[in-house]
């Protein structure tokens, strides 16, 4: 396989996207023809790249000395790189019907298909300095999608999104800037890049920047008290809100953090110092914290957005345990978690779509009405409270594992920390699920009339879903095999 085609698959969705405002489609159709097949095509040619991954890194140009903009795919970029490809193109599909009264729609489906490349570029580098590149492009291309609808909450939202962004990617930066000064290479390496003989005498310092990197990339994964933003940019269009809380942004953040961790830094470095233990604290009041705002919201997407924050932060903590089956754990929700948010998220953007409706007290009876997106949603449900035959519940049990066999104290507080939450998302999910199903004897059903199941180009990627969910809690031995092989460079 040669080199040149991860810039290929990363620069393709970016042109071709660019292309959509200037394109004269005679029609609709033609135009979801033209992104859906751009979209199709670039997830073949990833899938092509997964199963003959290159050994060789691609420079696409250098910047100075030895900086360089490169890619090359390893073990960590492929599962990152496998979660977008087989996403993209059902949240494309899905987008269609959602986006046909929204306005403007090429603008949107131009920065909704660059942002496609974007995220691989974030998977496919080579090195920090070409993940930092695109990260930050990641929120430009963002920014207009969360803004779309130019509504006063969208203007806000964009605003809290940009200063959190901006703010992170500062810290961010400085973390890059150490790696490159205290580091042999600027190259992804397993176990870390850091020089034993320049660290000598700065481990303190080192260890400094290093959670002020953790805390800067965080900002994406919504960790406490950076999370702000997520809720909030639940004014975007639902396409939007899935992926930026199930694929692209989110997954980027716990992505880069992963990579800063185990490739970077290192965790010999890192383990047992106290910057794990201020992290480990961070990464279980975030876990509690999510989980128990979720309770507390009655806007169905907020509701959800707290669900990530609290979510996410479960793949950090088997990031920060530093330890072969903390990443195992942790790569584990990072997929499985994609799969059940972007279900819910599209659930409740089906309900939307279908009835104008946003708050939970809004949702009673509509079970009745939209019997196949609620018992989907019900599904999603259960597989985040970690329901065994599901994928929820894999995952959690990875990361209940991994801290259980951790020497450090704060591990066993993670675990209660899982299970609070467990018990909190039965909460804030089934009381959704009740109010649809069961509104009272007296409820009036009338008021639905003419409210149904939305189309196929929604439903279809609901079920994809749904039997993803099940297939994965049922045979997830030989993923977790390979995520075992995956870490095993982990000392």
């Amino acid at each position: 396989m040669k080199p040149f085609l991860m810039a290929a698959v990363i620069l393709l969705p970016i042109l071709f996207g660019a292309l959509i405002p200037l394109l004269p489609f005679k029609n609709r159709t033609q135009m979801m023809i033209y992104i859906e097949t751009v979209v199709l095509a670039d997830s073949l040619l990833v899938l092509t790249l997964l199963l003959n991954r290159p050994a060789d890194a691609f420079v696409l140009f250098r910047l100075n000395g030895n900086l360089s903009i490169s890619f090359k795919l390893d073990g960590l970029g492929t599962v990152f790189a496998g979660i977008v490809s087989a996403l993209w193109p059902l949240a494309t599909l899905y987008a269609f019907e959602y986006m046909k009264h929204e306005g403007h729609e090429k603008y949107f489906f131009m920065f909704y298909t660059i942002t496609y490349g974007i995220t691989l570029g974030i998977a496919l580098s080579e090195d920090i300095v070409t993940m930092y590149c695109f990260y930050e492009m990641l929120t430009l291309v963002t920014l207009p999608l969360i803004l779309h609808t130019l509504s006063r909450e969208a203007i806000l939202a964009s605003r809290t999104y940009l200063y959190y962004s901006l703010g992170g990617a500062a810290f961010a930066f400085i973390g890059m800037i150490f790696i490159l000064n205290y580091g042999v290479t600027s190259n992804f390496v397993p176990g870390g890049v850091l020089d034993p003989s320049k660290t000598a005498g700065s481990e303190n310092l080192l260890l400094l920047i290093y959670v002020l990197c953790f805390l800067g990339f965080s900002v994406k994964t919504a960790m406490w008290p950076f999370g702000a933003w997520l809720p909030k940019a639940g004014v975007a269009p639902t396409p939007v809100t899935a992926l930026l809380h199930a694929v692209a942004v989110v997954k980027a953040g716990a992505f880069t953090l992963m990579r800063i961790t185990y490739y970077s830094f290192g965790t010999e470095f890192l383990r047992g110092t106290w910057a794990q233990t201020v992290l480990l604290i961070f990464v279980i009041i975030t876990i509690v914290y999510g989980c128990s705002r979720a309770l507390k919201e009655t806007h169905f997407k907020r509701r959800l957005a707290y669900s990530t924050m609290s979510n996410l932060s479960y793949i950090l903590f088997g990031v920060v345990l530093m330890s072969p089956l903390g990443l195992v754990g942790a790569l584990s929700h990072m997929v499985f978690h994609a799969v059940m948010k972007i279900c819910s998220f599209f659930c409740a953007g089906a309900v939307i779509y279908k009835t104008g409706r946003n708050y939970i007290h809004e949702l009673n009876g509509l079970g009745r009405k939209m019997p196949k997106v609620f018992v989907i949603f019900t599904i999603s449900g259960f597989a985040l409270m970690g329901v065994p035959g599901l994928c929820g519940f894999v995952s959690k049990w990875n990361l209940a594992k991994a801290a259980l066999s951790s020497t450090h104290p704060l591990a066993v507080a993670g675990v209660a920390a899982l299970l609070i939450s467990a018990l909190l998302t039965a909460i804030y999910m089934l009381t959704i699920v009740v109010r649809a199903f069961f509104p009272g004897r007296d409820f009036d059903y009338s008021s639905l009339d003419g409210i149904e199941d939305p189309n196929w180009m929604m439903l279809l990627p609901l079920v994809l879903f749904v039997i993803a969910m099940f297939v994965f809690g049922l045979h997830s031995a030989p993923l977790i095999r390979a995520f075992t092989q995956l870490a095993s460079f982990v000392k």
